[in-house]
């Protein structure tokens, strides 16, 4: 990992992949529960970064990372948020043809399989879920769409996510959700945050008969 300053007082630590990423959050999350972590503002994961904010010697903490090993990712504490889904997305098919499967088993899989949100971003309440593996990974699309409904539920790389509003997008839509995944109103607003864990249920489909 490495280490870059930003600012007087936080640090972006580099890593090198959403693997490692996940599991160094993870540490981060753990420590400062259990006490052992200096006091932290901010933990800020994404892709393959995670930014600490807030740090009252953000010099001497980078100095001390060399000497880390993260353990395995642990899911947040809590039920599992269960997504009713309407397999019904017009990329549906292109998945099945890129796994070289039916879409029935592209549903299959999908619904079958836990997630966990790796990070958040893109927009507000939209989490980057891992929980297919790379076995599963997929392209964008070629040609991104100027309007994806809110609800919307894609694919891109090795991740899950689920559009909490209309946007512009490139994922490869697969299905769609009526839950609601950013309401200002609720404490808190996003439904799923880092660590969370997910599992999309499918509706109007006897998937077990499929």
């Amino acid at each position: 990992m490495r280490a870059l300053p930003v600012g007087e007082r936080a640090l972006l630590v580099e890593l090198a992949d959403g693997e490692a990423t996940e599991a160094f959050h993870a540490e981060l999350l753990r420590r400062r529960a259990e006490g052992t972590l200096p006091p932290v503002g901010e933990i800020v994961p994404a892709a393959r970064t995670v930014l600490l904010d807030g740090l009252d010697d953000p010099a001497g903490f980078a100095a001390g990372l060399d000497g880390w090993r993260s353990r395995a990712p642990l899911a947040r504490a809590g039920e599992t948020v269960a997504l009713p889904v309407r397999y019904d997305g017009p990329d549906l098919a292109d998945v099945a043809a890129l796994w070289g499967m039916k879409e029935d088993e592209v549903v299959r899989i999908h619904s079958a399989a836990e997630f966990r949100v790796a990070f958040c971003g893109f927009a507000p309440g939209f989490g980057y879920l891992t929980g297919l593996g790379e076995r599963y990974a997929v392209p964008r699309r070629a040609t991104p769409r100027t309007a994806v409904p809110a609800g919307s539920v894609g694919l891109a790389g090795p991740y899950t996510g689920v559009y909490p509003r209309s946007s512009p997008g490139g994922w490869q839509l697969i299905g769609t959700t009526d839950t609601v995944l950013w309401d200002p109103e609720r404490a808190p607003a996003a439904l799923l945050t880092p660590g969370t864990r997910v599992r999309f249920v499918p509706v109007d489909q006897d998937v077990a008969a499929l």
